[in-house]
């Protein structure tokens, strides 16, 4: 069987291999990635009022994702460790879904892209909204986890 050549972590043999970036050009790269978090209405006044046992839910939340896009290559095996030069991360509440809404902003001059970065801050932001309120609601749902944009490489620009 033969390596489909557009999956590049593969070599010719079909294994598992880290890309070689190093002669690509530095150039700056964005992507913001997206999740969402479904409660139930008294979890979702919880959160709004403060009054989760475990703290500020959003804040933790928002610390939270800021280290999991600072530790991506640590549990993605082919991601490259690259210098982030910023992290933006929001988190609010859309009372019309009962959801917490999340956006990750991930940035770096580099020779790779950040979008796996940027979907591993909204997903462990969503992981963190899900712990800390898990003591009240155990049915919750994470859902939506998506890149929304991304640019930068010789890929080119994506946007939803």
């Amino acid at each position: 069987m033969q390596p489909n050549p557009d999956f590049t972590h593969f070599d010719d043999q079909g294994r598992a291999r880290m890309v070689h970036v190093g002669d690509k050009e530095i150039t700056r790269r964005e992507a913001v990635a997206a999740a969402r978090v479904l409660v139930s209405r008294s979890t979702f006044d919880l959160i709004r009022s403060g009054g989760v046992k475990k703290g500020d839910v959003l804040t933790v939340a928002q610390v939270a994702g800021i280290m999991g896009a600072k530790r991506t290559p640590d549990l993605i095996p082919m991601c490259h460790p690259i210098l982030i030069g910023g992290i933006d991360l929001k988190l609010w509440l859309d009372e019309t879904r009962l959801s917490v809404e999340i956006e990750a902003r991930v940035r770096c001059d580099g020779r790779t892209g950040v979008e796996m970065e940027a979907l591993t801050a909204a997903s462990t932001a969503a992981l963190t909204v899900y712990d800390m309120c898990k003591a009240v609601q155990r049915d919750m749902v994470i859902t939506d986890v998506r890149l929304i944009s991304k640019t930068g490489g010789v890929h080119g620009d994506y946007h939803v």
